[in-house]
């Protein structure tokens, strides 16, 4: 089953993987308030994320994918920042980030920082915007601190990655293949990750620039941190938060392929706004930034 699912929906894959490995032996609305930091408050420091802030206005945090750098938001961030204080974040052991925790947990210790910051930062419901595992970690900080998000973008982010191996399969089932998806991230020599990670940056966006952006993120980041934060991805379903769910979200999806997936994946969350943005691959921001820039000042202006 897991095989022809995947043949079946190569962009659906390599957005699953992000940077990871990607080998055929691994079948795997409220406005933002306009409050600002005192001016007093002390240096975030933390372990798991840093935050650079730029800008004046409506505060907007976004949210990188696995294996990124906040300079995936450096064009989006720049177009905002002369109305907007906007907060660019850094997952740590990605992209030259530090990483201190071994192989262990990585997707809540993440959000658990995300939510300290926003409390420490003073911001008072700000917007956020996530890409891929961003989405993801935004879509959780929302459920589990409704008080402290207004508004929530995910870019081509499911409430659960691993529903592309198939409709009927849970976090437990899919626990296997997170531990083989690890193991061979952390197994591989350095040539051979790199060929990877070549071959998936191909897969993820339509532009070469960008292609050349992924690699190199992926290539000086933390092995330990993708291995661990590839397996929580894996094994982390958001689904079943979504009923209660009520800030507003608006997900985005590229392309017509997999559309009524996250349809399907998004059902039960009221109001969510889901929208396609064609020809386009993982990288929304990068393969298509007018449609994408269009669509991010109508999510802020709502």
């Amino acid at each position: 089953m897991f095989n022809a699912f995947f043949k079946a929906r190569p962009r659906l894959r390599a957005a699953l993987f992000g940077l990871a490995v990607c080998t055929p032996s691994l079948a795997v609305g409220v406005t933002a308030a306009f409050a600002q930091a005192p001016a007093a408050a002390a240096p975030f420091v933390s372990d798991r994320l840093s935050v650079q802030v730029v800008g004046a206005g409506p505060n907007v945090i976004l949210i990188p994918g696995l294996g990124s750098s906040r300079e995936v938001w450096r064009a989006t961030a720049d177009r905002l920042k002369a109305a907007h204080r906007v907060h660019l974040v850094q997952l740590a052991g990605f992209a030259g980030e530090p990483w201190t925790h071994g192989d262990g947990d990585f997707v809540q210790p993440e959000v658990d920082e995300l939510a300290r910051y926003i409390r420490e930062a003073g911001l008072v419901r700000p917007a956020v915007i996530g890409h891929s595992l961003g989405g993801l970690s935004g879509l959780l900080l929302a459920q589990q601190h409704p008080d402290l998000v207004g508004r929530l973008m995910s870019v081509d982010s499911l409430p659960f990655y691993s529903v592309m191996f198939g409709p009927a399969v849970t976090a437990e089932s899919a626990r296997p293949f997170a531990d083989r998806a690890a193991a061979m991230i952390l197994g591989a020599d350095a040539a051979t990750f790199r060929a990877q990670q070549e071959g998936t940056a191909r897969a993820l966006s339509n532009t070469p620039a960008e292609q050349a952006r992924i690699l190199d993120w992926s290539m000086a980041s933390d092995r330990r941190a993708f291995a661990a934060a590839m397996k929580d991805v894996m094994i982390t379903d958001a689904r079943a938060g979504l009923a209660a769910m009520t800030t507003p979200v608006t997900a985005l999806h590229a392309g017509a392929e997999g559309g009524d997936l996250w349809a399907r994946e998004y059902a039960a969350l009221p109001g969510v706004k889901l929208i396609r943005v064609d020809d386009s691959r993982h990288f929304i921001m990068a393969d298509q930034p007018q449609p994408f820039a269009a669509l991010v000042d109508q999510f802020l202006a709502d």
